[in-house]
């Protein structure tokens, strides 16, 4: 471990800046609140993109384009969807600079003012339902089921790598329905492709539930949440899936000619995921040693590392090594072979070691000599030697073993860490100590929710999707309640 890199009990905040930066993840760039995403970084994005991608194709969606601005009178159509937006909006008022007077600067040309302001997205419900106006005219051209790969931009004032910054990417989805029950089961649909892909492929348990209304998108009739349970006991949102109604197509003026022969409103529905997602990963299943990453979306998944003084020894290690390689790339793993004779096998160790790959396979002359391989694992730290012949198996086997484990430490974390909970200062005392999941009465009341807040930092992430009724009194006002919510302070 680095001498500078802070470990999660002296500084969790710092840990994970430490941890994104080292392991170069991503930087702050020169423009305040955005960042670079780093080649490594933006490796795992991409793992991440393309398996969300086939996802969102095999329930039927295609990928489209929308501009990445938007007119600033389409905001106020929708007039919920305006206010929660209106103030993390970046605006567009000229097209054009000039020198300035004394040609010693530039300044905005006042000639080149837009007769109407443009807004850069923070999210695109509002352009592309002006687009549905002239796509959707009939029931035959219901649904219309579209994706977006984008980035967005929402101005905000403290910003953290991935977690939260003023420009990030994402995708959005954007459907349109004939019914009411079509729009709603294409909502929980994509709640649950969000939820199978966080917890087969990122190895994230999550909670699914619905937002309390103060929580709920700006102009969302019902919010679709998974939330997830980061090691220092905070949640964190990682993704929503919105039933809209009838809202946007009203604002927009989006109708279609029924089968009944019947003109109608279309139903909506939007659901998104982004490059948050990356630090749900890291903050998830990363330790003191660096980063660790689930194998199903390592950029490497298998690293090996050749231990030779001479060329010679190179070159027999090589030889050894291309059919072991061959044969797990066979397989679908990504392999990285580093011969490179710039950096000793001992830095390289600690490199691949903080980057959180997988596997590490190491060989040296005396293991060509007795056909054998030493095997180090990332999510324990563990070393075995095998038999080279036996190496294939053993590895595909391993990544499943790892992917796996990372699962159920989270989950036993998640589990550990979530708490029953009937009185208000055992609410507090919990808040302040671990942190966590806290089920807990809630009268049903904004106000409530609001004062809670106000004195703990802790809301409502969700009210769980098929959650069972039962009395009791609300843990804040005492008032009458016929069910748990969950509770967390959140990121």
């Amino acid at each position: 471990m680095a001498k500078d890199f802070s470990t999660r009990a002296e500084n969790y905040s710092q840990w994970y800046n430490d941890l994104v930066i080292k392991a170069d993840l991503a930087e702050n760039s020169a423009v305040r609140g955005c960042m670079v995403i780093k080649p490594y970084g933006y490796a795992i994005w991409e793992q991440i993109q393309s398996v969300l991608d086939k996802m969102f194709k095999a329930t039927g969606h295609s990928n489209a384009y929308f501009p990445i601005f938007i007119p600033k009178s389409f905001f106020s159509k929708e007039a919920s969807h305006v206010a929660g937006f209106a103030k993390e909006c970046a605006v567009v008022t000229h097209y054009r600079l000039k020198n300035s007077p004394d040609g010693k600067g530039i300044i905005v040309d006042e000639d080149a003012r837009l007769e109407e302001e443009l807004i850069v997205r923070p999210t695109s419900e509002t352009i592309i339902w002006d687009t549905y106006r002239n796509w959707i005219k009939s029931y035959r051209d219901l649904p219309v089921l579209v994706n977006q790969w984008a980035n967005v931009v929402r101005w905000e004032m403290r910003t953290r790598l991935f977690l939260r910054t003023t420009e990030f990417l994402w995708q959005e989805g954007h459907t349109a329905h004939a019914s009411e029950e079509e729009a709603i089961r294409e909502a929980e649909t994509m709640l649950q492709v969000y939820t199978d892909f966080a917890e087969k492929w990122m190895a994230i348990p999550v909670l699914q539930g619905t937002k309390s209304p103060s929580e709920r998108f700006a102009g969302a009739i019902e919010t679709y949440a998974i939330e997830a349970l980061m090691q220092d006991g905070k949640a964190l949102q990682s993704g929503t899936s919105h039933f809209l109604g009838q809202n946007f197509a009203r604002a927009f003026d989006v109708k279609f000619l029924s089968k009944e022969n019947q003109l109608d409103y279309v139903w909506a529905t939007s659901w998104g995921v982004s490059t948050r997602l990356m630090g749900a990963l890291i903050m998830s299943h990363s330790d003191d040693h660096g980063l660790v990453l689930p194998p199903r979306l390592a950029p490497i998944q298998v690293v090996i590392v050749p231990v030779f003084k001479t060329s010679e020894q190179l070159e027999q290690i090589s030889r050894v090594v291309g059919p072991v390689k061959s044969a797990l790339e066979s397989k679908g793993i990504t392999i990285k072979y580093d011969d490179r004779d710039t950096q000793k096998p001992g830095w390289k160790f600690a490199e691949y070691e903080f980057k959180g790959v997988p596997v590490r396979l190491t060989l040296g002359p005396r293991d060509i000599e007795q056909g054998t391989v030493e095997i180090a694992r990332r999510d324990t730290l563990e070393k075995e030697v095998f038999q080279i012949k036996d190496i294939e198996n053993k590895v595909v086997h391993l990544l499943d073993l790892i992917q796996q484990n990372l699962y159920d430490r989270a989950l036993s974390f998640r589990e550990n860490n979530t708490f029953r909970v009937d009185t208000w200062a055992e609410f507090k005392e919990i808040l302040d100590g671990t942190g966590g999941f806290i089920s807990a009465h809630w009268d049903g009341t904004a106000e409530t929710e609001e004062k809670i807040k106000e004195e703990t930092k802790a809301t409502i992430r969700v009210i769980p999707l098929n959650n069972p009724k039962e009395e009791g009194r609300c843990v804040y006002s005492g008032k009458p309640s016929h069910q748990r919510v969950i509770f967390a302070r959140a990121y």
